[in-house]
């Protein structure tokens, strides 16, 4: 790759950075994807990447599905890292013409999100040496998460002032935000009315925090802690399928559809803006059902 094509994919990315404060994780993926391209194309002889036409990029394509077997979302991916690309060269004046305009975009199954059946959940649950204050805390934290449908970064960073537990809500902010109230059911309230009771204090040791949920030192929770000990449960339970602290959010979405709740109260439980996130979580209960008479009935 020479250094002019070097110079267009740092330009196109620091503008990436600038205008839209898109993260290093995802600049990095577009620098990883032109600069494969770049290589790609001169390995082949082929013009530089800021040259490119149609049909060269469609041989490229063609290339990750064939030769390098890569599915069908990374296609997509890269196909999108060459459309902004181009689209910036466009607005640049460096080219007249979009190569990547008229390329169709491989067509994407509906992935299902990862979920845990009741029976799974409930051993998740009893894994923790409730007898510990650490063991306490973690029963707490796990149950208020599938009891609420919880992101990870909701419930470590849960303060004292959100928490009712006469009223049996918890306050939570959530993406962009935007706040909401979600209601707790006794069993969760419960153990969480435990470790303020009895754990709580015993780790906190008259140090104050307004977190709910602290550490062994005083502080509040990390969602890295928080994985790291859900990744030691699961595997204590046996888990065969690796989780993560999301997958408890869908298993409450999953549950509540199971059991009869309506579409548009979960949306609202979850903190979902567009109804359309959360009909993925219809589709996780419809194969559950499949799967239920696959296995039960006598013509399954």
């Amino acid at each position: 790759m020479d250094e002019s094509t070097d110079r267009q994919i740092e330009g196109f990315l620091d503008t990436l950075w600038v205008e839209r404060g898109l993260s290093d994780h995802t600049l990095s993926a577009y620098r990883s994807d032109l600069r494969l391209l770049a290589h790609w194309l001169q390995e082949h002889q082929l013009p530089p990447l800021e040259k490119a036409e149609e049909f060269q990029l469609q041989r490229y394509l063609a290339y990750l599905n064939q030769q390098k077997k890569c599915q069908a979302r990374t296609i997509a991916r890269v196909l999108s890292s060459l459309r902004r690309f181009y689209r910036y060269l466009l607005h640049q004046g460096i080219r007249e013409d979009d190569p990547s305009a008229r390329i169709s975009s491989p067509k994407l199954g509906r992935p299902l999100p990862k979920s845990l059946s009741e029976q799974e959940v409930e051993a998740l649950l009893e894994a923790p040496a409730v007898e510990t204050p650490l063991g306490l805390r973690d029963r707490a934290m796990i149950e208020l998460m599938y009891g609420g449908g919880l992101r990870v970064s909701e419930l470590v960073g849960l303060r004292l002032d959100g928490l009712n537990l006469r009223q049996g809500i918890v306050r939570i902010m959530g993406k962009g935000s935007k706040e909401r109230l979600v209601p707790l059911g006794e069993v969760a309230l419960e153990w969480v009315d435990q470790y303020m009771e009895n754990s709580r204090p015993e780790l906190m040791r008259g140090r104050i925090s307004d977190t709910l949920f602290v550490t062994a030192r005083g502080g509040g929770m990390t969602r890295q802690a928080f994985w790291i000990r859900l990744k030691k449960y699961g595997q204590q339970m046996g888990a065969v399928t690796p989780f993560s602290p999301h997958t408890l959010r869908h298993a409450f979405a999953t549950h509540l559809l199971n059991h009869g709740a309506d579409l548009r109260s979960v949306q609202m439980l979850l903190g979902h803006s567009d109804l359309s996130t959360t009909q993925i979580y219809t589709y996780v209960a419809q194969e559950r059902m499949k799967n239920i008479h696959k296995e039960h009935h006598p013509r399954g």
